[in-house]
């Protein structure tokens, strides 16, 4: 089992963030190892959604279920199918001085011991290169370059 929680502070309103976070369609954009993103059913509130990660010559698909609180700023997101036994993973947003405070928690473990053992080893660096994506493309998208 792998874990991961942290806190970190942005520039953006939480409504942006929650956004950019809830966009699952947009992820092959910018987020690292997703090579794909289909969205399976969309509904005011709930997302199904398959992702294809890809790491060399790795290739794997799962599928989540995404729920969307917006009016309280928070997403879930629980696996359904695909490599791991269990995936979840959890975000809120919050008003922090003049920006956002965003929590974020993830927990999963894979069926394959092989890939979870090598997961564990890469999980941190991973997790702050995704971290570090979803800031990244806030500032694309909402800092104003004019």
């Amino acid at each position: 089992m792998t874990k991961h929680s942290e806190i970190r502070h942005v520039s953006y309103s939480p409504e942006k963030m929650f956004e950019l976070v809830a966009d699952v369609e947009k992820y092959p954009e910018f987020l690292p190892w997703c090579i794909a993103s289909r969205v399976i059913e969309k509904e005011n509130s709930k997302i199904i959604a398959d992702l294809m990660i890809g790491f060399q010559i790795f290739r794997e698909k799962f599928r989540s279920n995404v729920s969307l609180d917006k009016k309280n700023l928070k997403i879930e997101v629980n696996y359904e199918e695909g490599p791991f036994k269990f995936l979840r993973n959890k975000w809120e947003f919050k008003n922090f001085k003049d920006g956002c405070e965003i929590k974020f928690f993830l927990d999963f473990e894979l069926k394959n011991i092989f890939f979870q053992t090598l997961m564990e080893r890469l999980f941190s660096e991973a997790v702050k290169k995704m971290v570090a994506a979803f800031e990244k493309r806030a500032t694309y998208l909402y800092n104003d370059t004019s």
